[in-house]
């Protein structure tokens, strides 16, 4: 049964119980990982030090470091979540990580959710970003990312995730879901500055190119 089964006939799909039994199931399947963090000195030393932080993925990742990032609830960072069915479960199990859904993506209402990420970055320093989501194609950067960057003074850091034994879905992205009790790498890369003045599209394909290798 898909969430978008559910959203169109099911109560408990409405209710706030289904989505706290998805909260529980997904932490309960992260709590069974054993998690290796690379790099997260380098970030950390910059948010700590009052710069903006932008972290970024692939869609085909971020799904295992859930768990990881539940750690940094306190902080309330922002991550923009498409308005689709599956965007509603993704944007409840973000509130119950204490994330700040911003909902909207290229598809719907990406220019209204990228003036809120922005504001959200300037305000809370740091956030989140899937960028080849929702919907690919995967390893594609959009556009979108180096103007979020630039208008809220952002450092991109990238965040990769390697897994010891894992299943990859038959999904536009192979979406990668870690076996339970595997052993998993989250590793954080150097960070990356859009800069002003310069050609975006080739800083975005620069940004591309240092990202896809980690691609499965």
């Amino acid at each position: 049964m898909t969430v978008r089964t559910l959203k169109k006939g099911s109560r408990l799909a409405r209710s706030g119980l289904f989505f706290s039994l998805a909260y529980h199931l997904i932490m309960a399947y992260c709590g069974t990982l054993r998690t290796r963090v690379e790099g997260e000195k380098n970030w950390l030393a910059l948010y700590r030090n009052g710069q903006r932080v932008l972290l970024c993925a692939w869609h085909q990742q971020f799904f295992p470091t859930l768990g990881y990032f539940r750690r940094f609830r306190h902080c309330g960072p922002a991550i923009m979540i498409s308005r689709s069915a599956d965007g509603d479960l993704a944007a409840e199990i973000a509130v119950k990580a204490g994330w700040q859904p911003v909902r909207g993506s290229s598809s719907k209402g990406g220019f209204q959710a990228l003036r809120e990420m922005i504001v959200c970055l300037r305000k809370l320093r740091l956030a989140g970003h899937i960028l080849d989501g929702p919907q690919g194609p995967a390893g594609r950067i959009k556009p979108g990312i180096a103007l979020l960057a630039l208008a809220a003074d952002a450092a991109v850091v990238p965040v990769y995730l390697t897994a010891e034994r894992a299943w990859q879905l038959n999904s536009w992205d192979r979406f990668l879901l870690p076996k339970p009790f595997s052993r998993i790498t989250i590793r954080f890369g150097r960070p990356f500055y859009f800069k002003r003045g310069g050609a975006l599209e080739l800083q975005r394909k620069k940004l591309e190119t240092r990202m896809r290798p980690a691609l499965k």
